[in-house]
């Protein structure tokens, strides 16, 4: 009977630190809804989502033109969350939540019946945003103007190379500080 007892005890012991093993491992949840905090935990880190491509809407390619020779030198493919569209078009206005994924590639330009084109190659990384219309991370300088910023190298979709928005990210959006910092006229499923 001692043996018997000392087994029930030792697996509801075991049960209990299982429990809180898996509880702690789940951390405390996003700030976010279910989409978006697939994307940014609970202190504002953002990571890479793994479904973007076959769970996001597209809303555009950019060439960026290569110096000094004919072709691109980078395709940018810009995916953002479900539901991003018609909320944009319905009020001109990026919703609260909404995660932007931008693809970046090196190219491979080559003369074709067309003539010269260049298509995405080799990917580099990608850029992440995410709409913050209240200010849920002040401490963390991902995060301000409205919007989490983050570069990953392709290396690692779970780990940011940047330390600082306003360093590291948001001079290139300057030009479109007057669009909530996006440049949306290269998106033309939001007209």
């Amino acid at each position: 009977m001692r043996i018997v007892d000392a087994l029930g005890a030792t697996l509801a012991g075991l049960s209990v630190i299982a429990a809180a093993t898996a509880y702690g491992q789940a951390g405390t949840p996003s700030q976010y809804g279910a989409t978006t905090a697939a994307v940014v935990d609970d202190k504002g880190n953002m990571r890479v989502p793994a479904d973007y491509r076959t769970s996001y809407q597209m809303l555009g390619t950019w060439a960026v033109a290569a110096d000094g020779k004919p072709g691109s030198k980078e395709m940018h493919v810009v995916y953002a969350t479900p539901g991003t569209i018609a909320a944009y078009r319905k009020d001109g206005h990026f919703p609260d939540g909404t995660v932007l994924v931008k693809e970046v590639f090196k190219t491979a330009t080559k003369p074709m019946t067309t003539g010269t084109v260049s298509s995405a190659d080799t990917l580099a990384g990608w850029f992440i945003m995410v709409k913050d219309d209240v200010g849920r991370f002040p401490e963390n300088k991902l995060w301000g103007d409205g919007w989490g910023w983050a570069w990953f190298d392709a290396a690692d979709p779970k780990k940011t190379t940047s330390t600082d928005y306003k360093k590291d990210c948001q001079a290139c959006h300057i030009p479109a500080k007057a669009s909530d910092w996006i440049y949306t006229h290269g998106y033309p499923p939001l007209k």
